[in-house]
């Protein structure tokens, strides 16, 4: 990384213990993201959250984009980040136990899911959600957050929040512990 460019992507290639039983982190996959600005945001939050960004290409923007690296700051040296060519890629590394996929078309909230170490929260692309097929592929493992009926939807980096914090809270914020391996793994 270049002191002078504080905006520098680390993209790194995929961890062998991910998936595995020694996979104690938590991972946020944006499929087809289409906003650069929220990925942004979400960057900084994975960042803040010491958790794994995983963006699934197509994007919806090149990763040199301006509004991309200014929505994440100063802070992309800190994002945990790894760029996956499809979403097969997601599928060979995590087993399916450890995914769950956001949705407001599913009937369990995320409140609900038994967050555990190694949990994978997947999110569709800003305009259309998560493609039918993934949907049906693991429809046992949706999870929606509840809103009013006056909007459509949450905006994605809020509900990136919404979704991690709770597996946080519920996995006793164990990603913010200094003494967990995973904090300090790369």
């Amino acid at each position: 990384m270049s002191d002078d460019n504080p905006y520098q992507f680390n993209i790194r290639s995929p961890q062998e213990h991910w998936g595995g039983p020694r996979d104690r982190e938590l991972h946020v996959v944006l499929v087809h993201p289409e906003i650069p600005g929220n990925t942004g945001n979400i960057g900084r939050l994975c960042a803040g959250a010491n958790v794994w960004l995983h963006l699934v290409k197509p994007l919806g923007y090149e990763l040199d984009d301006r509004y991309l690296r200014r929505a994440g700051l100063d802070y992309w040296p800190h994002v945990r980040l790894c760029v996956h060519d499809n979403f097969a890629e997601i599928e060979q590394i995590f087993p399916e136990e450890r995914l769950f996929l956001f949705t407001k078309k599913a009937g369990r909230c995320y409140t609900e899911a038994k967050w555990r170490e190694g949990s994978v929260l997947v999110f569709g692309k800003e305009t259309k959600g998560l493609s039918p097929e993934l949907r049906q592929r693991y429809e046992q493992r949706l999870c929606r957050i509840p809103i009013s009926d006056k909007v459509r939807s949450l905006n994605l980096s809020n509900a990136c929040a919404v979704g991690l914090y709770e597996a946080m809270r519920q996995l006793n914020w164990h990603t913010l512990d200094d003494n967990c391996t995973s904090a300090h793994s790369v």
